[in-house]
């Protein structure tokens, strides 16, 4: 299983982007996806998640009304649709993808994801 991320960038705060994560390797049905990002120095966390199995979301309260995330299962891929952007979302933005019996109070939990995306740095200027 492979996972690409894509569609990071510079960009002025309030201003948007959209992130990307597709998934190859073998068939994908009811997967939990997720983003992840990291800031210089500090630990990875969680941003937004989706269970395949039954459509829910979940976002990180510091994302949550600006952030976005969605599916496409055709193209067997993720995004993330960023709006409002500040500087404080500058990081590394990391996809990964989980078991399809992850249940919601384990999606935040780095340590239990099986694959990663290589990540893809957002830049949010003052």
């Amino acid at each position: 299983v492979q996972l690409q991320a894509s569609g990071g960038g510079l960009v002025q705060a309030g201003g948007s982007l959209r992130l990307s994560c597709a998934a190859s390797g073998r068939t994908f049905s009811r997967e939990a996806m997720s983003w992840f990002r990291q800031a210089p120095g500090k630990e990875r966390e969680f941003v937004a998640a989706l269970r395949r199995v039954n459509g829910n979301t979940y976002y990180a309260d510091s994302v949550k009304g600006r952030f976005t995330i969605s599916r496409d299962d055709a193209k067997n891929t993720v995004y993330l649709q960023m709006n409002s952007l500040k500087p404080e979302d500058t990081a590394v933005y990391y996809c990964a993808m989980g078991s399809s019996g992850m249940i919601a109070s384990s999606l935040r939990t780095v340590g239990l994801y099986d694959y990663w995306g290589q990540g893809t740095l957002v830049t949010v200027s003052s």
